[in-house]
């Protein structure tokens, strides 16, 4: 019985010649990610182990995003624990406020991720990488702290479900609603503990940010990971951004898959989630009456990339964020903001009257930055729409593409930009 592309990283790193779903392996690690939020638990459980120091100081990455820079003291406080660890440890990918940026958007551009890698965060979105090839899963910080003292994991080998991408998106259609209308055809458990592998020609009309944003949600669909295969735009990609050589692992022809589905990216239109599961999507032209909103957030680890700021000024560019409408644009890297600032890109964003952050997650999962009040409305292009994400458990968040958010930042109601 054949393997998924999955299934033959998982069984390369656990030393075994094939391995299959329900499996129960430790694989080698690659990579240990660990954030502001997560980090001091993990640092807590490592001290209870009594372990002298870290397995690999190459092979862990510690990036304070969430509530950074410090949103109070006891945000403060989780930095200076994960800075002390960082230097007491002599961790090589240690990213302070000035290098720092949205982590799952940062370890690709630093070259920290690549294919066939195996790679777990304590933070639910790590399954991001998978857009490289790579397999990376969120985990708990208790498995974050065993991961940094020994370099290794135990799985459980997920099944698949394969999700064949033909065709071309049209106009203002991106990553975002690719998956948007995935989740919403097969629900947020639809892929429990399930590998989700996207392969066919239309991928090569999806950009690499495009395929950063389907696999940053796959867990939005219970996905145990998300994954692509490696491509010559991939290839590239990493080449670009990374010196570490990368291993490149396919799918066998007979590999079992749970359920196979066809996507005509074609046939897709802007998608919208309503509140409050990302499985409440309806498209564009479902959407017949006027839904105010009171603020727009464009940024995030799933859509906070360069070509989702290109996008965002496309429908900017000569307009303005509509009265009493709060538009916040966040950049996912410094490297990202600096692009674009040298492309004009956040002058037009003021112009429009919107407001430019440092990169940080801040207002995604209600940090800071975009904390909604009672009754209020938000169009996000992050990852999560539950009930309080975002500030008040009676405000409502609306997950949508940069262009949906930016049109309608415009409108003041959700807007499509064709209809600009």
């Amino acid at each position: 019985m054949g393997m998924t592309m999955t299934q033959k990283i998982l069984a390369a790193h656990a030393g075994l010649e094939s391995v299959e779903a329900g499996q129960l392996i430790e694989a080698d690690l690659d990579l240990v990610l660990g954030n502001d939020i997560t980090s001091p638990v993990a640092i807590k459980e490592m001290d209870k182990m009594k372990v002298s120091g870290v397995f690999d100081k190459d092979k862990i990455a510690l990036v304070p995003d969430h509530f950074v820079p410090n949103k109070d003291i006891k945000s403060a406080e989780h930095c200076k624990c994960v800075r002390e660890f960082a230097y007491r440890n002599e961790i090589t990918n240690y990213f302070e406020v000035g290098e720092m940026g949205i982590e799952h958007a940062l370890l690709p551009e630093k070259g920290l991720t690549v294919a066939g890698d195996v790679i777990i965060g304590a933070d639910s979105h790590t399954c991001t990488y998978g857009a490289l090839g790579a397999f990376s899963t969120g985990v708990g910080s208790t498995d974050m702290a065993a991961g940094m003292a020994t370099g290794k994991a135990w799985f459980k080998v997920p099944s698949a479900i394969r999700f064949n991408l033909v065709g071309k998106p049209s106009e203002w259609v991106s990553g975002k609603d690719v998956i948007l209308h995935i989740i919403g055809m097969i629900g947020v458990d639809g892929a429990l503990y399930k590998s989700m592998e996207f392969v066919g020609e239309g991928i090569k009309n999806l950009t690499m940010d495009d395929r950063f944003t389907i696999a940053n949600m796959a867990i939005e669909a219970g996905g145990k990971n998300g994954i692509f295969p490696v491509d010559e735009l991939a290839a590239a990609y990493m080449k670009e951004h990374s010196a570490r050589e990368f291993k490149v692992y396919e799918a066998d022809a007979d590999a079992v898959y749970d359920e196979e589905y066809t996507i005509d990216l074609s046939a897709l239109r802007p998608t919208v989630a309503f509140p409050h599961l990302p499985e409440n999507t309806k498209t564009i032209d479902e959407i017949t009456e006027d839904i105010r909103i009171d603020q727009v957030v464009i940024g995030s680890c799933t859509n906070g990339r360069l070509d989702d700021l290109r996008t965002a000024a496309r429908v900017l560019k000569d307009r303005h964020v509509a009265k009493g409408m709060r538009c916040i644009i966040i950049p996912a890297t410094q490297a990202i903001y600096m692009q674009a600032m040298e492309e004009g890109l956040l002058k037009i964003f003021l112009q429009a009257g919107a407001v430019v952050s440092t990169p940080t997650c801040g207002p995604c999962l209600g940090g800071y930055m975009g904390i909604l009040a009672e009754g209020e409305r938000c169009v996000s292009t992050t990852n999560r729409n539950f009930v309080g994400r975002m500030g008040h458990v009676k405000s409502e968040i609306y997950l949508a593409s940069p262009a949906v958010a930016a049109a309608s930042a415009v409108t003041g109601k959700i807007s499509c930009p064709c209809r600009l």
